[in-house]
């Protein structure tokens, strides 16, 4: 005999939660002095990213620029404090282990029911 799951009072908690979180980072890399140059960097990084934390990341702004770099990041999950606190380890990593200057980050954490 099934049993029916106990009443709730909230709705939202009979949905499952899909948490997305976002990562924008600009870099700036100075001892680069061409296009080839950046690709080499930018390309090195991005396969160093989805290996070691299984993130989606691309560059998705300044392309034609040589000495700047901008990288989106997303992550998907259900819990929203992993989330949070693996794009911070992403941007630390980024901070700590490249050629390249962190200008500016952004992360942006999206509930979506």
């Amino acid at each position: 005999m099934k049993t029916s799951p106990p009443p709730c009072n909230d709705a939202l908690e009979m949905l499952s939660a899909m948490v997305v979180g976002l990562l924008k980072i600009s870099m700036f890399i100075p001892e680069n002095a061409s296009l080839k140059g950046k690709r080499k960097v930018v390309k090195s990084l991005l396969g160093r990213l989805k290996s070691r934390f299984n993130v989606s990341v691309a560059e998705v702004e300044d392309n034609d620029l040589w000495q700047r770099a901008g990288l989106g990041v997303t992550l998907v999950g259900n819990d929203r404090r992993f989330v949070n606190s693996a794009l911070d380890k992403v941007l630390d990593y980024v901070e700590r282990e490249t050629e390249a200057e962190v200008i500016e980050s952004n992360i942006e954490i999206i509930n979506v029911f």
